[in-house]
């Protein structure tokens, strides 16, 4: 079995959601179902990018993580793109063997088994701006093919009103698992310098809003690695 590829990074420190802040290794997998007009991770998405795309057996893959992270074990976050149309069992059942922690980020369209196998999974489902729409009854699926005891969440990107609103409607849907809610970045070109000043209005934007409402359900987080590196890939 062959893997595609887009980059394999780290340890640098989770920049979002349930796990930020954690020392993570991360596998950016190449290839997506979608086309979000706000993805910060093109390279890993266009077909476009496709060349530089590494295939690589799990065992390669393994490798170069247990190279990165010194062989001391972390959590290894799998992303895209979306790593789910591929499949990353093997990877995550070498690492678990050996105390490795495993966290996966998808937006919810193609459930997969070895999502059973994770620490935590993601569930980042795209709001309005970003162009695409949910299916609910796949996102209901990957909920309940993820780990057990609490170990799903949904991660939400949000940039507006009716990104908002979406989010209140998608949380309404699965009470359950916990929220993550964060500002949407606007500026996703690497070679741009990100305005702090303006990720931070609509931080506080988004903040006071969901206050007002008494909505007390999401925790709201920057994006923590946007906010050191900005853009810039592979941190």
């Amino acid at each position: 079995m062959t893997l595609r590829i887009a980059e394999i990074f780290g340890p640098t420190i989770q920049g979002e959601g349930a796990l930020i802040g954690q020392p993570t290794v991360f596998i950016r997998a190449g290839g997506c179902d979608y086309r979000c007009s706000w993805c910060d991770s093109l390279h890993a998405v266009e077909s476009r990018y496709r060349r530089s795309w590494a295939p690589m057996s799990a065992e390669a893959v393994w490798a170069e993580v247990l190279r990165l992270s010194g062989h001391r074990p972390l959590t290894v976050s799998i992303s895209g793109g979306n790593p789910a149309i591929q499949d990353f069992g093997p990877v995550i059942a070498r690492g678990r063997s050996v105390g490795y922690r495993f966290a996966c980020e998808t937006q919810g369209s193609i459930p997969r088994g070895w999502f059973g196998s994770l620490d935590t999974l993601v569930l980042s489902p795209k709001p309005p701006s970003s162009g695409e729409r949910m299916d609910w009854d796949s996102f209901a699926a990957c909920v309940a093919a993820g780990p057990p005891a609490g170990g799903t969440a949904m991660k939400i990107v949000v940039f507006d009103r009716a990104d908002y609103d979406w989010a209140r409607a998608a949380h309404a849907r699965h009470p359950g698992l916990p929220l993550y809610l964060q500002p949407g970045n606007p500026q996703v070109d690497p070679e741009t310098p990100v305005d702090p000043q303006s990720l931070a209005d609509r931080l506080g934007w988004l903040t006071e809003t969901a206050m007002a409402d008494g909505w007390f359900a999401p925790r709201i987080l920057p994006q923590l690695h946007v906010l050191i590196w900005g853009n810039k890939r592979g941190v």
